[in-house]
């Protein structure tokens, strides 16, 4: 019964993977964060033309906020839940929070440090990127954005979640395999533990008693020597019976002397 209803859990865990993997572009859901009116009109436009959608702010800390980050934010309004995205997409250089700041937060999170970041900026000015990509960014853009870059980013996106997914329902199977063999090994011991011990004991005896048989058996081997020895006996007496009837026959044959006597 175990076993058909794990078969049954992963069955339903395969077919939400396989909606999932249908769904995907029309669910794929991205947080942009620029302070730039016009920047942030075009990286929402590339993203919903590529099936995303879309929501955009135009600070750092209002993307904290959205999250569920910001611990004031949190503390004074009552929110409804943290904003679920599968990428958050912000500027580098804006006023009040940097987008290299705003990174760290996430990444310092234990909720959103998987989401991936990823970072753009005008200036493509080496140290910074390279202090972005360290930090944890998913990948640094320099403006002005292009579909390519944003379709590219994407695809990406779809592939990890994809392995996650399955990577998750491997995990799951293993662990339920794991489970349902330390059950049935469990299950095993209780058997035998059942088993009485009695038993086992008291079918030695049988065997112990086949052997006095065999000792008894020997017992008429040694009377069977007896016989023989009568036998034996028997035969000393026929030859001295032999030599009494031989006896006889000597007197009646005459010696020489007595022979000559004669004469």
């Amino acid at each position: 019964m175990a076993s058909v209803d794990m078969l049954s859990m992963h069955t339903d865990k395969l077919q939400s993977f396989k909606r999932f993997e249908h769904h995907q572009e029309e669910e794929l859901h991205v947080l942009a964060v620029d302070d730039s009116n016009i920047d942030r009109k075009v990286i929402e436009r590339l993203l919903k033309i590529s099936s995303c959608k879309v929501t955009a702010v135009d600070s750092g800390k209002r993307a904290l906020q959205l999250l569920g980050l910001d611990v004031d934010y949190n503390k004074t309004c009552s929110s409804s839940g943290a904003l679920k995205v599968n990428m958050i997409i912000t500027d580098y250089w804006m006023p009040g929070m940097t987008g290299y700041e705003l990174l760290k937060k996430i990444k310092e999170s234990s909720l959103f440090k998987e989401i991936p970041v990823v970072i753009m900026s005008s200036e493509n000015v080496l140290p910074r990127i390279n202090r972005c990509l360290e930090e944890g960014a998913e990948d640094f853009l320099v403006k002005p954005v292009q579909l390519s870059d944003v379709k590219r980013l994407k695809n990406h996106i779809i592939r990890d979640d994809y392995l996650h997914q399955q990577h998750q329902i491997l995990a799951d199977i293993k662990d339920s395999a794991i489970s349902n063999k330390r059950k049935l090994n469990d299950s095993s011991s209780d058997l035998i533990d059942l088993v009485p011990s009695s038993p086992v004991s008291t079918i030695s005896s049988p065997v112990s008693t086949i052997s006095s048989p065999v000792s008894t058996i020997s017992s008429p081997s040694s009377t069977l020597s007896s016989p023989t020895s009568t036998i034996s006996s028997i035969s000393m007496a026929s030859s001295t019976k032999s030599s009494m009837i031989e006896s006889p026959s000597r007197r009646f044959r005459p010696t020489t002397d007595e022979i000559l006597s004669l004469i």
